[in-house]
């Protein structure tokens, strides 16, 4: 059975720092492409930062600089480290695995649960 189990999240003063992490199991954690989303109320889900199976990353715009992901395959983890947060940062992030299977192939996608972010003073 497939699993991703976020934790880390929490509530944060404006300027303050998380590090999220999303731990797997039931997959091969080393041949997928990791992607953290978040989810504020009554917007559409975002994607925040992502990794590849090379280790390739990629982040938002709105993250850019302050949000770094990261993975350890021996641990089947993938982290979050964000920093200098601000109220816009709330949200229910969530981490996927996504295990490409070849070209105009669907990828193979599994979600976690999520884990609650609030930056409030």
């Amino acid at each position: 059975q497939v699993q991703l189990v976020e934790s880390g999240g929490g509530l944060v003063q404006p300027g303050g720092s998380l590090r999220l992490s999303c731990a797997a199991s039931g997959i091969i954690f080393s041949i997928y492409d990791m992607r953290w989303y978040r989810q504020a109320p009554g917007k559409q889900r975002e994607l925040v930062a992502g990794i590849t199976r090379e280790g390739i990353t990629n982040y938002s715009d709105s993250v850019k600089g302050r949000f770094t992901i990261s993975r350890d395959n021996a641990r089947m983890a993938v982290y979050l480290q964000m920093n200098s947060l601000t109220p816009e940062d709330t949200a229910v992030y969530l981490c996927r695995a996504a295990q490409q299977l070849g070209i105009g192939m669907t990828p193979r996608t599994y979600w976690g649960q999520g884990t609650q972010v609030t930056v409030s003073s």
